[in-house]
């Protein structure tokens, strides 16, 4: 929908350019009379008339009409653009949440496996005397709920590939890496693009409508042919005429008005886009700051507890500390695991929004 509103925008500028290019102001037109004294003294009188009105351009209006097709053309362009940054937008949400998801699973997968292992050790030791029966049904209970989560975790994870392959038509994984574009001046948005465009067009408009004050004057030419009468030969004779149109006031001020509304809205619009590209840029910047300290926390966090889930381990191991202890350690250091890989994506997707706001396409 949105690509054949761009592609009609653009077509529409290609017609206004071919307008301005043309040699007259409006198409030209047929003119034809004919009369005679049939119905008065019947004499055999008649004049037959035929030519061609031609419209002409106004001082100055080619090239306003010329101007306003080349914005309105620029304009096309960068709604175009506009229309790719959004679609980058949705697509840098949906990759870094698939990717938040693909973090998500490698740590449910390394937890299932490691409390499975940990199910069989504590087994073989129970059979061996070493443990109590109740031990082998915790780490059992642990290992199954372990692998629930990963089952889960695998459920969302697919609808999340299903969501990207609709996006965007393809299987693969999008490739986060070619999403590190350097920042650019605010300049280069391509909203901020689409509004001084659209500015620029309606200052054009201004200045067709002042140069287009009134209708198109009419050039005609043509030929005549007269019969003075019945007994007398025909004559031939060239004419050449100028038809001039009057412009009032009554006609002038609605299309004056309508112009200057539309370009005071155009700069207010251009104005508050300012602002808010300020504002958007402001807050991403913050929000990446932010989600890299928080990454920073959370790595050192499960730096932590890894280490103290290995001391436990060992200690475990060496029937030295009870398996509830290490249960509770495993868990700890699991949820950390998931939490800096989270943390991880999510200052990935902070810094594509940067980029967004940016309004740079990856």
């Amino acid at each position: 929908m949105v690509a054949r509103e761009r592609e009609g925008q653009r077509r529409r500028a290609e017609v206004d350019r071919a307008v301005a290019s043309s040699l007259w102001a409006a198409p030209p037109s047929l003119a034809m009379s004919h009369r005679d004294d049939r119905l008065q003294g019947n004499a055999g009188r008649r004049e037959t008339e035929i030519g061609v009105a031609v419209p002409l351009w106004l001082p100055g209006q080619r090239a306003a009409r010329a101007g306003t097709a080349e914005a309105a053309a620029t304009q096309a362009l960068a709604a175009e653009q506009v229309a790719r940054l959004r679609l980058a937008g949705d697509l840098r949400e949906a990759a870094w949440q698939l990717a938040a998801l693909q973090a998500e699973m490698a740590q449910a997968e390394a937890q299932a496996q490691a409390l499975k292992q940990l199910a069989d050790d504590v087994d073989r030791r129970v059979r061996a005397g070493d443990l109590a029966r109740a031990d082998a049904l915790a780490a059992q209970a642990e290992a199954l709920a372990a692998s629930a989560l990963k089952t889960d975790v695998q459920q969302r994870l697919q609808a999340a590939r299903s969501r990207w392959t609709l996006l965007t038509g393809l299987t693969a994984a999008p490739d986060l890496k070619a999403d590190l574009a350097t920042e650019a001046p605010a300049a280069a948005h391509p909203e901020l693009q689409f509004a001084s465009q659209s500015t620029e067009l309606a200052r054009q408009r201004v200045e067709l409508m002042r140069r287009s004050r009134r209708d198109a004057p009419e050039l005609t030419i043509g030929v005549r042919q007269d019969t003075p009468g019945r007994a007398e030969s025909s004559q031939g004779s060239l004419v050449v005429g100028l038809r001039l149109p009057f412009g009032t006031d009554d006609r002038n001020r609605p299309l004056e008005a309508a112009a200057l509304t539309e370009l005071d809205v155009a700069q207010t619009q251009e104005r508050r886009l300012r602002e808010r590209l300020d504002s958007d840029i402001a807050a991403a910047r913050e929000a990446q700051r932010s989600a890299q300290a928080q990454l920073e926390a959370e790595t050192a966090r499960a730096r932590l507890l890894r280490e103290r889930t290995t001391l436990i381990d060992k200690s475990f191991r060496a029937g030295e500390t009870p398996l509830p202890d290490l249960l509770r350690a495993l868990a700890a250091a699991a949820q950390a695991d998931s939490a800096a890989a989270r943390q991880t994506a999510a200052l990935g997707l902070a810094r594509a929004r940067l980029q967004q706001a940016l309004g740079l396409l990856p």
